[in-house]
């Protein structure tokens, strides 16, 4: 690592190593050569410009698509004692005008802009004045076309490398496929970019997934696992928000609502009650989340199907981005299919075709029974390391799986050898479930002796277990018509050699629970002094402004409760916790922490050893 990048992690952000990738991606900036990093939410991509634009001599321009999230990261870098400003149009005049003196004595190392603001007329020519260090974009997904959140606005960044020839831009985003990775680098001008693209699995995040049954008791259930803790609830349209929302607030829980159809001073007003845990869930559309900088959501609950898996790895990955171990659910009913398709029916041809074909991909990983972390994976193109993630509701045994699936699977396998591999999942289920319809009869196929041969289940249930099978790998889909064919091991299946795994048809109320895992996370963590370090923490962000994860991430904190030091070097030790933080924070934390171990006969200066 960089000595200098290595001196400003630790003096700044109390950090003392990387996370994957983080290296490379800083490497570049002070090489000064374009770069396109992809890492998953989480995955710290904004230290990757953060720490070498303080390092290095000049300003660094930061462009980010919304207000909350440059608010976010400015009042982030502050606490850190980096002297960072923004420019956007919720701020006063005086606080701009202190912004531009900053800039024109020199002092200010980072400047956060929307993109409306960098392309406005003049203020490209404004920065010409200026020594810049490097140009980072955030969220750079937006420039494509392909990624899942286009604005017209990112697409003319590319004037940034004609307006700044010798200044390197970096772009950063946390999901991105090959062709949007490729779209971003040819949109900007990149010259001969490093591409970073570190693994899409979060292993920290627990995914379960599970069909609707009574989805309003099923979002209870996991609320009411996380008492306590700040989570966010997904819907499809603005109507579910407000009847979810209401429902659960009746129900006395402790939630807030957030769509674009609310008054902007309403919607504002919930998201600060989110951010400052005033409330514990927000229940939003999408609408909701690509701005906010939150650390310690504990989990992400999708009362409906998202559109997209670039969607649900996004969504999903707002949850853990501290690292601890956090919940992710995603509620899905076939029905979510159709709301999507008709939201989908005034899109253009080709973009209409690419949104389907996303929308079929993300409704058979929400049926399917392969590892989600593993799905995610290969959705990305890349693998998963091991054969047990032992952080979903498959690997973990969750699933409730029928004891005959090789009866079932052998019956389907043989309907699709019946009918030669000619034929499709649709038209093989209704062979199966015994129609007559007319294509059925005319090809002879009601002679057939797996015709009605599971007759007595829907044509959904039936429909679900073929895509179960080609997911496992013992069937698959051929040519333009997506035929199935019986695979290698299908064949053995067919022998009962080779077993899967087909959920029941009609699934009983769905058993929540809280998996086992994690615990890594406590070890040695007193619970009561972490509670007490949160309650200090909530009432320090509200006397100054800024949301509680700015002062302290929860994985400070606990590391504060495992550590329980008694003086400021000791402090100075916690994960997380800078020249800045400790002696703005230091005195008020440690008097906190001899007051609850004095309370509790406890011995401080642990060090975090694990040894008492």
């Amino acid at each position: 690592m960089n000595e200098a990048i290595k001196e400003v992690l630790g003096r700044y952000w109390g950090y003392d190593g990387l996370r994957p990738l983080q290296a490379e991606a800083m490497e570049c900036v002070t090489r000064g050569r374009d770069s396109v990093v992809v890492l998953p939410t989480g995955g710290g991509k904004s230290l990757c410009f953060q720490a070498p634009a303080v390092s290095m001599p000049g300003l660094a321009i930061v462009v980010s698509p919304l207000i909350s999230l440059m608010k976010d990261q400015v009042d982030a870098l502050l606490q850190c004692g980096v002297a960072a400003g923004r420019l956007d149009g919720s701020q006063s005049q005086p606080e701009q005008q202190s912004v531009h003196a900053s800039l024109r004595d020199g002092s200010l190392k980072l400047l956060y802009l929307a993109p409306e603001r960098l392309l406005s007329q003049g203020f490209i020519d404004y920065l010409g004045n200026q020594t810049l260090s490097l140009i980072a974009i955030d969220e750079a997904h937006c420039i494509s076309m392909w990624g899942h959140d286009f604005r017209p606005e990112y697409a003319q960044m590319g004037v940034l490398k004609r307006a700044f020839p010798g200044v390197a831009v970096h772009a950063y985003t946390a999901t991105a496929t090959e062709r949007v990775r490729q779209d971003i680098e040819e949109k900007l001008g990149l010259e001969e970019p490093e591409v970073l693209v570190g693994s899409f699995d979060r292993p920290n995040l627990v995914y379960k997934t599970q069909r609707t049954a009574d989805r309003l008791n099923q979002v209870r259930e996991y609320l009411d696992l996380h008492r306590g803790e700040s989570g966010i609830v997904y819907c499809i349209r603005r109507a579910d928000v407000d009847e979810t929302c209401a429902k659960l607030s009746a129900a006395g829980y402790s939630v807030a609502p957030y769509h674009a159809g609310m008054d902007p001073k309403e919607r504002k007003q919930s998201q600060d009650a989110f951010i400052q845990e005033k409330v514990e869930t927000i229940v939003a559309t999408v609408a909701f989340g690509m701005g906010i900088d939150k650390s310690n959501v504990r989990y992400v609950l999708h009362a409906g199907m998202p559109k997209s898996l670039e969607h649900y790895q996004q969504e999903s990955g707002r949850a853990g981005r501290d690292g601890l171990r956090a919940e992710c659910v995603l509620l899905y009913a076939p029905r979510d299919f159709g709301l999507w398709q008709r939201i989908m029916g005034d899109l253009e041809p080709e973009p209409k075709e690419v949104a389907l074909g996303k929308l079929r991909e993300m409704y058979d990983y929400a049926r399917g029974v392969k590892c989600r972390h593993a799905a995610i994976l290969e959705y990305f193109g890349q693998s998963l390391d091991k054969t047990n993630c032992a952080a979903c509701d498959v690997c973990l045994g969750g699933l409730d799986v029928m004891e005959d699936s090789l009866v079932m699977a052998q019956k389907i396998l043989s309907c699709v050898v019946r009918l030669d591999g000619r034929f499709g999942g649709d038209y093989t289920a209704d062979v199966l479930i015994g129609s007559n319809g007319q294509r059925i009869i005319e090809n002879g196929h009601d002679q057939l002796s797996t015709h009605g041969l599971l007759s007595e289940h829907p044509k959904r249930a039936v429909r679900d277990w073929i895509e179960q099978l080609v997911d496992q790998g013992f069937a698959e889909k051929v040519g333009d018509y997506n035929v199935l064919k019986v695979t290698q091991e299908g064949w053995r299946s067919l022998k009962g050699e080779a077993t899967p795994q087909l959920l029941k048809a009609i699934q009983k109320k769905a058993r929540v629970r809280r998996e086992k895992g994690g615990e890594e996370d406590w070890v040695d963590v007193d619970k009561g002094l972490f509670e007490a370090l949160r309650g200090l923490r909530r009432e320090l962000a509200t006397d100054r402004g800024v949301p509680p994860y700015v002062i302290f991430s929860d994985a400070s904190l606990r590391d504060m409760a495992r550590r329980r030091p008694a003086d400021l070097a000791r402090f100075r030790a916690v994960h997380g916790v800078g020249d800045k933080k400790c002696e703005q924070y230091g005195k008020v934390f440690l008097a906190v922490i001899r007051e609850y171990c004095e309370g509790n006969a406890l011995i401080t200066d642990r060090s975090g050893s694990g040894n008492e």
